[in-house]
């Protein structure tokens, strides 16, 4: 029966270590993976300008600059002088420079001096009810609109300033980034009083009094500098006011990326906790209701998505802490112009997002005053719809204000005759019964109200009159488009939109230039579409998807491939309820001289059953596509809008989606070629069909396009595992955008490898926390066991005990993942999906208690082989100790009274020498010191042990007699192994502890000389905490009671002492891994330390045993092993 215990002991241990190390090697191989970049870089010609401070202030280790872009020579002084634009604040992020301004700066000024895009009529993106609230109709948020776009130029131009932080390392330390916050603040000042002093002289010279000086300042920051810009807008020194745009690039809002430090973690939650509190109104003592104080601030958040391995989505989340109608998170995968994923320091460089950046900042400028709008409804509404692509809304996704309006009642406004419309009186106006009751309460709201034209093109776009003799009646469900030749297709909606089919088309001809859409009513007839005054325009309902790179030749000269789709549009149920015909309308190709152009797939528009073209995996699919992939057979004339369902989020098991084509209709015995080969089919449908598209959703995530698929890793970059998830469920959804014209084959598998650097990068917190969670649950069963009075088990066999099943492993696992899900559902955070975070919680503490035995076994090899390597030399020179030392000289006698004393306290001289430590150098440098006394100790007591073994063997040779005739030989060697054992636990949580604060040592030895600053108060007290843990508890004290069990249990059961401690803060501890927080940590273990030093001090007042490092038990045992 023991031998079986053994080798199960073996086999869980095994089976731990075996699936961290499995983890962290795929992790480590997904994480080196090749992808394609899209990034275009941005050139410039940088200048920096110093601000100089003012005449009474005292120069800082930071500074200020002010950015000019230019080749040419300036003078900075007179460039100062001549301030007249909207002032704008970089703030670099963790080791950054304050020249990363150069990119976005430098395409500011380009936009500025080049004037506003070229003007787009595809849908753009509106608010959402959350974000509308005060904005509720669609009227109002059009007039927002329209009041921000631009009119050929731009009001005003920005001022770049930047920042020098000295490139220290923000993102490390939490005292570093108070600094920086309040350099920032002292910044903002010194930029408006700039300003104001700037326009003082130009007014003096040039009696010049009609410009406005700014009275606030955008603040842009790149990782952590965005987090700094939100603290300086809360912080106590900042002026009112003066701040009331932020613009976040990849910077962690809702946790750091490394939440290891207290004062880090502490620093955060107290900013967090003033925005919150900050949209809150307040009411006074009179009973008035007085404004939130931050209810005029903007904040905007833009993540880089899945490719950004320091700062996840889920960290740049601005949920919770600033409401939707003051603040947006959008990730650069769904950003209008980007549609792509960008690593940590790309998002800076990226030409995409710069310009984009760049263009809707300069949109924030008020056309009459040349400064920022006051408005923030008026801010918000160009944020959204100049970042924010409309392709959520468009598809049901994400709800909008304005999918709220049907399209029968836009048809009746339009004409103002519902009852020539429909047949019926007056003012009735028919709603299809699936319109929600948001929807008729909206339409009648805007009864009357001028937005017939929602998505109707400018009056001012140039359009052909159509010839309705020259229309094309389309017999199928399926419409295509081959060139660009003036004639306009007619689909009959009754015929073929039956039993709740939908209408989809795909183009990538531009809406209002290239072709519009138009839906009539059953009073207009075929070959008198002429009368629009009875039709809906609805061409600027397109929304626009990214077409990636440029489409290669089959050959020299020959057709090149099919450009992918540029727009597409589509029409539910509802949409089409009430109207006839649909019309789609082909702008003629201007004539060009020579051979015409090659023929294209221009469009391509169908009817479609959604319920043919939908596809559901449940988690059990997904898991088994590990062995075998899945593949679904997609035959000429399929629905080209095909619905992926995953269950389980592309976040957790990212998949492999692969699209190949098959065939295109095209038969070889047509051919000029005999016995073609699949490769020259293939090439002929390529040039026929358009490539693939795929739209990926994700709720906590959003929106990712992959255009010209063929196969590509699916993994959006999102957490459904972590308390505190945004809105949504956890289903990832992947819309396949198909040519009916040709057939697939698409096929889905798991990718293990990208999954495992996912877990690894974003469960990364959690693990830490778990593992300090897994040691506790060790030193608890070692205290347990000395109060059993049997013998203490190793730090493995610790381990293996917890992993037993059902007991306690369930209980530890997934049983207080259900307890700490049902305290979320009840709390103020989102809960997270229940399997989810079930399966990503035990698969973390197995992950923590692999981790932990892999630690034990490799220290217990190292302190083996030194413990064998030391007695063997001192048994083997042991004759030379007994020789007389030579005398000691007298100098150094004084010192020898010295460490005479100390060797009388050891005690006291080790929590002085590392106090000092702490104070005066780091707390990590304390706690590195610490583990060296960890290390002698866990040494000394197994060369005790093993010293034993080795004497009592050697006497057991010379003398055969019985070899209990000793016992105390016995319990001495035992009492050194359970030492060791403890000490060794120990090692390893203090072990711990020191690598979570080793990026805040390491932020401390990169900052030089005296500009260093003082630890944080916090740390240290938390640190010292932990040393006087390891210092006056080196030693298991059975006689310590804190829970009397005997009184329920029997007397025959022990009582409970330092185990309850360590069992109940252990508790706490895998509370705070689960909530990835795992600085909460250093709170139980100094509170541990707290209980320990009091205890230990009683002890020494009542005379009992000495406070020694060195200690012995107060009991022997009598066990063996």
């Amino acid at each position: 029966m023991g031998t079986s215990k053994v080798r199960w002991c073996k086999y869980r241990i095994f089976i731990a270590i075996l699936i961290a190390a499995s983890i962290t090697a795929a992790g480590l191989l997904g994480f080196h993976k090749p992808y394609a970049k899209g990034c275009i870089m941005t050139y410039m010609y940088p200048t920096y300008i110093p601000v100089p401070l003012p005449n009474n202030a005292t120069g800082g280790k930071y500074s200020l600059y002010l950015y000019h872009e230019g080749w040419k020579k300036i003078d900075h002084q007179l460039h100062l002088v001549k301030l007249s634009g909207v002032p704008v604040l970089f703030i670099p992020g963790n080791g950054g420079s304050y020249k990363q301004v150069r990119s976005i700066a430098a395409e500011s000024d380009r936009a500025y001096n080049g004037g506003p895009l070229d003007a787009q009529y595809y849908h753009q993106s509106s608010f959402t009810p959350l974000e509308a609230e005060s904005v509720e109709d669609f009227s109002s948020f059009s007039e927002l609109l329209g009041r921000s776009k631009p009119d050929g130029r731009y009001a005003n131009h920005l001022d770049w300033f930047t920042v020098d932080l000295e490139g220290e390392h923000s993102a490390m330390d939490g005292w570093i980034l108070e600094e920086h916050s309040e350099y920032v603040v002292q910044a903002v000042h010194r930029i408006l009083d700039r300003y104001r002093e700037s326009l003082e002289m130009r007014s003096k010279h040039n009696d010049d009094k009609g410009e406005i000086s700014p009275t606030n300042v955008i603040l842009v920051g790149h990782s952590m500098g965005g987090f700094v810009a939100r603290a300086a807008v809360v912080h106590r020194d900042i002026r009112p006011g003066s701040v009331r745009t932020v613009l976040t690039l990849s910077s962690p809002h809702r946790s750091p990326p490394l939440e290891v430090q207290p004062s880090f973690g502490r620093f955060f939650s107290k900013v967090n906790d003033a925005w919150i509190q900050g949209f809150k109104g307040s009411v006074s003592n009179g009973g008035h209701w007085s404004r939130p104080t931050l209810s005029d601030v903007v904040v905007v958040s833009i993540a880089g998505g899945s490719r950004d391995y320091q700062v996840r989505s889920r960290m740049a989340s601005l949920d919770g802490i600033v409401p939707p109608t003051n603040g947006l998170t959008i990730g650069t995968t769904s950003m209008v112009n980007v549609f792509l994923s960008t690593e940590h320091q790309s998002i800076l460089w990226c030409n995409q997002v710069a310009m984009q950046v760049s263009h809707t900042l300069l949109q924030l400028i008020d056309k009459k005053t040349g400064q920022l709008m006051i408005n923030p409804h008026e801010r918000m509404a160009v944020f959204v719809t100049n970042l924010r692509s409309a392709l959520p809304s468009s598809f049901g996704w994400l709800p909008s204000i304005d999918s709220r309006i049907p399209l029968t009642f836009l048809r009746a406004t339009r004409t103002g005759r519902e009852d020539q419309a429909f047949g019926r009186d007056k003012g009735e106006i028919e709603v299809d019964e699936s319109i929600s009751s948001n929807k008729k309460m909206t339409a009648e709201k805007h009864r009357g109200t001028p937005i017939q034209d929602l998505f109707a093109c400018p009056s001012h776009v140039f359009w052909l009159k159509e010839v309705p003799q020259s229309d094309l009646y389309i017999k199928s469900n399926i419409m295509t488009v081959l060139a660009m030749d003036g004639r306009r297709r007619v689909m009959d909606i009754e015929r073929f939109a039956k039993d709740g089919d939908w209408f989809i088309l795909a183009t990538n001809l531009a809406p209002c230039v290239g072709v519009r859409v138009h839906l009539w009513p059953g009073s207009a007839k075929p070959g008198g579409f002429l009368d629009f005054e009875k039709a809906v325009e609805m061409s600027t309902k397109m929304t626009e998807i990214p077409t990636g790179p440029i489409q290669r030749q089959t050959e020299p000269g020959g057709q090149t491939e099919q450009a992918p789709p540029s727009g597409v549009l589509r029409f539910r149920p509802s949409d089409l309820h009430g109207f006839q015909f649909l019309t789609v309308s082909v702008a003629p190709r201007p004539s060009v001289r020579g051979t015409p152009p090659p023929t294209a797939t221009m469009a391509v528009g169908q009817f479609f059953n959604p319920k043919k073209g939908k596809m559901a995996m449940s988690p059990l699919d997904l898991i088994s596509t590990i062995y075998k992939k899945q593949e679904v057979l997609l035959e000429e004339g399929h629905a080209m809008f095909w619905n992926l369902s995953i269950a389980v989020s592309a976040g957790t098991l990212p998949v492999n989606l692969t699209v190949k084509t098959l065939s295109c209709g095209i038969q070889a015995t047509v051919l000029a070629k005999d016995n073609p080969g699949p490769e020259e089919l293939l090439k002929l449908c390529r040039g026929r069909c358009f490539p693939p598209v795929a739209l990926v959703w994700d709720p906590p995530f959003g929106l990712e396009v992959l255009p010209n698929l063929d196969s590509e890793i699916v993994v959006v970059d999102s957490a459904p595992g972590i308390w505190g998830t945004s809105y949504g469920s956890e289903h990832t959804t992947i819309v396949l955008l198909v040519d009916p014209h040709c057939s697939y084959r698409a096929s889905v598998e798991v990718s293990l490898s990208t999954a495992s650097s996912r877990f690894v990068l974003v469960y990364g917190l959690q693990i830490t926390g778990l593992t300090v969670a897994v040691i506790l649950f060790a030193l608890m069963r070692q205290a347990r066991a000395s109060e059993r009075d049997v013998m203490v088990p190793s730090v493995v066999s610790c381990i293996e005990a917890n992993l037993r099943s059902p007991f306690p492993l369930i209980f530890l696992a997934p049983g207080l993942s259900v307890i700490y899900h049902l305290l979320s559902t009840f709390g103020t955070e989102t809960p997270p999906s229940l399997i989810s975070f079930l399966g990503v919680s035990f698969v973390s503490y197995i992950f923590a208690n692999g981790v932990v035995a892999a630690l034990a076994i490799v220290s217990s090899i190292v302190f083996q082989i030194a413990s064998f390597i030391q007695v063997f030399f001192k048994l083997r020179f042991q004759a030379y100790e007994g020789r007389p030392r030579a005398r000691e000289p007298a100098q150094l006698r004084g010192c020898s009274l010295v460490i005479k004393k100390l060797r009388e306290r050891p005690l006291l001289a080790l929590v002085a020498g590392i106090s000092v430590l702490l104070v005066f150098v780091h707390p990590s440098v304390g706690l590195i010191v610490l583990l060296l006394v960890h290390a002698w100790n866990c040494q000394t007591a197994l060369c005790s042990h093993r010293l034993h073994k080795t004497l009592l063997w050697n006497a057991k040779k010379e003398d055969s007699g019985d070899e209990s005739s000793n016992p105390a030989v016995f319990i001495d060697g035992d009492n050194h192994l359970e030492t060791y054992r403890y000490r060794q636990g120990l090692l390893l949580l203090h072990l711990v502890t020191a690598i979570m604060l080793g990026p805040s040592l390491a932020a401390w030895v990169q900052i030089s000389g005296l500009d260093r600053t003082p630890p944080s108060l916090l740390d240290l007290l938390l640190c010292f905490g932990i040393v006087l843990h390891g210092l006056y508890f080196s030693t298991l004290d059975p006689n310590i009671t804190f829970v009397p069990l005997s009184s329920v249990f029997g007397s025959s059961t022990p009582e409970a002492g330092f185990s309850f401690i360590y069992g109940i803060f252990g508790l706490y501890c895998y509370y705070a891994g689960l909530a990835m927080a795992p600085y909460k940590a250093f709170y139980a273990l100094a509170l541990i330390g707290a209980v320990t030093a009091v205890l230990r001090f009683k002890d020494t007042q009542a005379g009992g045993l000495k406070a020694d490092v060195f200690g012995k038990r107060r009991h022997p045992h009598t066990h063996r092993h």
